[in-house]
């Protein structure tokens, strides 16, 4: 693997990435996810170390706001049919590089924005094209720690504990 100290923005899917892609819907309409503690934590700590954060959906959710919100994470783009022309936006805003950027997707609408950045990353579970494609496969699958995988690994690089 090589080292990935340079990256200054991770971005984020969020269904299949950050839960485990289930969606429960309540009698009266109401949609639920669960978030994995340990990924959420570990999005505090690589910000803490640096690294800014976004959040880049397709889907509209106050449930994506208020955990976005809770983690102090800036960044929060939902209902984003077009994710890379979102990332390019958010990197020209921030005058950050696309090679200074890694991106965790798990379905085939996440490989454009994909393409754009210096690491490609994705979730154990994920679709077959966008593994193929991946730099970096959890071991883990979404929502289920996944996240907090690739963040320990990239704080791990940033604080130069690993040496490839």
């Amino acid at each position: 693997m090589s080292n990935f100290s340079h990256i200054q923005l991770l971005a984020l899917d969020v269904d299949g990435v950050l839960t485990d892609g289930k969606l429960y819907y309540g009698a009266e309409g109401d949609v639920f996810k669960a978030f994995h503690a340990h990924d959420g934590h570990g999005l505090v700590m690589l910000r803490e170390a640096g690294v800014q954060i976004a959040i880049i959906t397709a889907r509209q959710s106050e449930i994506v706001s208020h955990r976005m919100q809770e983690l102090q994470i800036p960044h929060v783009f939902q209902g984003q049919k077009d994710k890379r022309r979102c990332l390019q936006t958010l990197l020209n805003k921030l005058n950050i590089d696309a090679k200074q950027t890694a991106y965790v997707g798990d379905d085939v609408m996440d490989i454009p924005a994909m393409e754009l950045v210096g690491l490609r990353c994705t979730v154990n579970n994920a679709m077959p094209a966008v593994k193929a494609i991946s730099h970096y496969i959890t071991k883990r699958e979404g929502g289920m720690g996944a996240v907090r995988e690739i963040c320990d690994m990239l704080i791990a690089h940033r604080d130069h504990k690993i040496i490839a």
